[in-house]
């Protein structure tokens, strides 16, 4: 089973990347799961979020990576992905372990 990825790690990655700390979100699409790097930030002022919701929602995220067992592939994803997030383009990885998803998502 790979390392779990935290809140913190992956905080750290997004602003090591990009400078900016992303939302990040689960999307259900045509039975596959991805994760997708969204391109409004906590540092935005119109983000949705303060900084205590944004990291309960980024740990709700990753619970669900980490049950998967893909926190591995994330890793990796985020430390090597050439694109960056972009206002109407958010960046997507489909995470495997779909046959599971309803164990995880509502």
């Amino acid at each position: 089973m790979p390392e779990p990825l935290t809140v913190e790690e992956v905080i750290a990655c997004l602003q090591q990347r990009w400078q900016a700390s992303y939302d990040l979100q689960l999307v259900v699409r045509q039975g596959r799961l991805y994760l997708q790097v969204m391109w409004a930030y906590l540092e935005q002022q119109s983000f949705p979020m303060d900084a205590t919701a944004y990291r309960h929602h980024l740990a709700e995220v990753l619970e669900v990576v980490n049950r998967l067992a893909q926190a591995d592939v994330v890793r990796q994803w985020l430390a090597s992905t050439r694109d960056r997030p972009r206002l109407g383009k958010a960046l997507s990885l489909q995470l495997q372990g779909a046959e599971r998803l309803e164990e995880f998502l509502l």
